[in-house]
């Protein structure tokens, strides 16, 4: 059941209190009626329509604009009824015989047209006040403005709150469906787990065994699987909402691109947002030091990338098992030109504001720590 049920049901309940309403104000001001019989008449009328307006509301389908001109029609219609039925005084003790039951017709307005038509509906009962009061011959008084403006902010509340209840059931709508789907992914990836990947792990473990061709087979197989297995992995988790503010990006999606057989990326569950342009040079950074893996180390060197999110700064390591960097390497690098690490992978970093720190020992690998803080990146 949406909103708009119990909003409905609360609108056919306030036309016929305000039906009872206006019975109660003829009977009690009977004696001031001109013609008591076209009053009777216009109150049947008025009952009539509060049942034909309950069960069409009701309906989606029949909420159109043309039941919504023949509500207000009806409505207008019972308002200059007054003058057929009663005195001009009649209006100094009493309001025009629809009374309040007008309000159900501005209400059913606000809540399908919204703001607009409650401002609409509420100057046109201002104007037809003063007409049929003009065309009775009795005073205007400050009633009507007061009626003007009561209908005019209960028009807009309950215009906005309409809008408002709507859009939060879609929202909620879609926070079922992407749960639903989660769900379902969650489901497959179990299955593709106990077989799929399964397999292709076992695939490249005894192609490393056996060498050869078969080691080629294996290694493709390991990157088939670490892409399958990141597909079915990075599923979004319905109880984060990230606020991604323009030109900023998430971290993880650019550094998840960069896993294979020999690269494990591992990053928090949350998205790790910053500028795009920070983005852009840490990754680059990291495929930087990646290289310098893939050339200085032995084949089938591993790696790992950890991106730790603190709320300060951002800190991206990238850790391998090779032989390390022997003492002084680095120095003699810089002196004889060659800048890859230097500037690759410190100047980056450094441009953005952050610092790195390399620890390394022999045949314990080596180790970048990048950290970006937030504020001077």
């Amino acid at each position: 059941m949406g909103f708009d049920v119990p909003l409905w049901r609360a609108l056919a309940l306030y036309r016929a209190v305000a039906l009872v309403h206006a019975f109660v104000l003829v009977v009690h001001h009977h004696r001031y009626l001109e013609t008591p019989w076209a009053a009777w008449v216009v109150l049947v009328v008025m009952s009539v329509w509060t049942v034909v307006t309950t069960r069409a509301y009701a309906d989606p389908a029949r909420r159109t604009r043309r039941l919504l001109w023949a509500d207000l029609a009806v409505s207008f219609g019972c308002l200059f009824a007054t003058a057929l039925a009663a005195t001009p005084f009649y209006l100094t003790q009493a309001p025009p015989l629809s009374a309040y039951w007008f309000a159900g017709a501005a209400l059913s307005v606000s809540v399908v047209l919204g703001r607009r038509g409650a401002i609409a509906v509420a100057l046109a009962y201002g104007a037809a006040d003063i007409a049929l009061r003009t065309i009775m011959g009795a005073a205007i008084t400050a009633a009507t403005a007061r009626g003007v403006v009561l209908l005019l902010l209960t028009g807009l509340v309950v215009g906005y709150m309409a809008h408002v209840a709507e859009q939060a059931e879609e929202r909620f709508a879609r926070a079922v469906a992407l749960e639903a789907r989660i769900r379902e992914r969650e489901r497959l990836a179990r299955s593709i787990h106990d077989s799929v990947l399964q397999v292709l792990s076992l695939v490249r473990r005894r192609g490393d065994e056996i060498g050869g061709p078969a080691a080629e087979l294996g290694r493709m197989a390991g990157e088939q699987e670490v892409r399958l297995r990141a597909l079915i992995t990075d599923a979004p988790d319905p109880s984060v909402t990230a606020t991604t503010a323009p030109g900023s990006v998430d971290l993880r999606d650019h550094l998840r691109a960069l896993e294979s057989v020999e690269v494990t990326v591992s990053a928090p569950a949350t998205p790790v947002v910053l500028a795009e342009h920070v983005v852009r040079e840490l990754t680059a950074a990291v495929v930087a030091a990646l290289h310098n893996v893939e050339r200085h180390c032995p084949p089938g060197t591993r790696a790992w990338v950890l991106v730790e999110d603190e709320p300060d700064a951002v800190t991206v390591s990238v850790r391998d098992d090779g032989p390390g960097i022997p003492p002084g390497r680095l120095e003699r690098a810089r002196a004889e030109g060659r800048l890859g690490v230097s500037q690759s992978v410190l100047g980056r970093v450094r441009d953005l504001g952050g610092s790195t720190e390399i620890h390394t020992a022999p045949d314990e690998g080596t180790e970048f720590e990048m950290r970006v803080p937030r504020q001077g990146a």
